[in-house]
């Protein structure tokens, strides 16, 4: 082989590392393969308002506890309606949570996303539940590992584009797609009757977000999406978010604002020609939102710098 073709190939060899480091680092971390005993005993079911409940997830930066996003368990005349299915293994575990609250079977799972710590028990779960995601999101999770083959039964089977209403009366709920944020498929849940909004990870957290860019995800639609949302949606007061307790809608429109200026930042800094390690070091936002951490500012603004180019 000429030297020259040796460079080339070393070059490809290397890009291609590159973009796996990124793809790798947009998607969760990897699945535990067994609930851990830490994960399972912080792992709660809390009554959020009348027949909803939440079974509490956990941030992921805590390896030891972490079980996935938070579960929303909707109790219905007909039957029970679970959003997000947690980690791979965790199936069990949320139909003995379920059980504790009500006998009513499981008949539908909502996947407010493609990734595996929301959607990774659907297999967990009878075949006969309907599990029902946004198009976008059904694409994603076909490309998946753990929905090919026989596991492809555990797809979303409802999927729809703008809007979607389940049930009627106090049992109806309403899937909404307002755009381009987290993943291309974000699906915003609500609870009409109980005034409850459950957002997935568009709003996972009260740091910078996870912008998989793989699955469509974007930095610079993001507070856009986030004030459609809030546009649309107004009769609710609490919310049950991604990966951290109860919040309430000022909190989101927060975050909204924090989006703005967190972009706004990033093209400053970007603009001036910083590094992404500079730019992460120069980016501070703490004064006006002061509970909000800087764990997640180097991916997000790593992300927004791809997109920027």
């Amino acid at each position: 082989m000429s030297e020259m073709r040796r460079t080339t190939v070393l070059a490809v060899l290397l890009a291609a590392g590159a973009l796996s480091l990124v793809a790798a680092a947009s998607q969760p971390p990897a699945q535990p393969a067994t609930p851990s005993q830490a994960a399972l005993a912080a792992t709660k079911i809390e009554k959020v308002k009348d027949n909803l409940y939440m079974i509490t997830g956990s941030d992921p930066t805590d390896r030891s506890m972490f079980s996935g996003g938070n579960t929303g368990v909707f109790i219905t005349d007909t039957g029970v309606i679970v959003v997000d299915t947690k980690l791979a293994g965790w199936g069990q575990v949320l139909l003995e949570k379920i059980k504790s609250v009500t006998d009513k079977p499981v008949t539908t799972i909502i996947n407010s996303h493609t990734h595996g710590d929301h959607t990774g028990s659907n297999s967990g779960f009878p075949a006969s539940v309907e599990i029902v995601a946004h198009e976008n999101t059904k694409a994603n999770m076909e490309k998946m590992d753990a929905f090919k083959g026989d596991n492809a039964k555990f797809l979303p089977k409802k999927t729809y584009k703008d809007k979607l209403t389940l049930g009627s009366g106090k049992d109806r709920v309403d899937l909404y797609y307002f755009g381009r944020g987290h993943t291309n498929g974000d699906t915003w849940i609500v609870y009409p009757s109980l005034r409850v909004m459950q957002t997935g990870d568009m709003f996972a957290w009260k740091d910078a977000p996870v912008l998989d860019r793989n699955n469509g995800g974007s930095g610079l639609e993001y507070a856009a999406t986030v004030g459609k949302a809030l546009a649309t949606v107004k009769d609710v007061d609490t919310l049950i978010v991604g990966h951290s307790p109860l919040r309430k809608v000022p909190e989101l429109k927060e975050y909204q604002q924090f989006m703005t200026d967190f972009v706004a930042a990033v093209k400053q800094a970007k603009g001036a020609g910083k590094s992404v390690d500079d730019a992460t070091a120069s980016i501070d936002l703490s004064a006006k939102y002061k509970d909000y951490k800087k764990e997640r500012y180097k991916a997000a603004i790593q992300s927004i710098y791809d997109e920027m180019k």
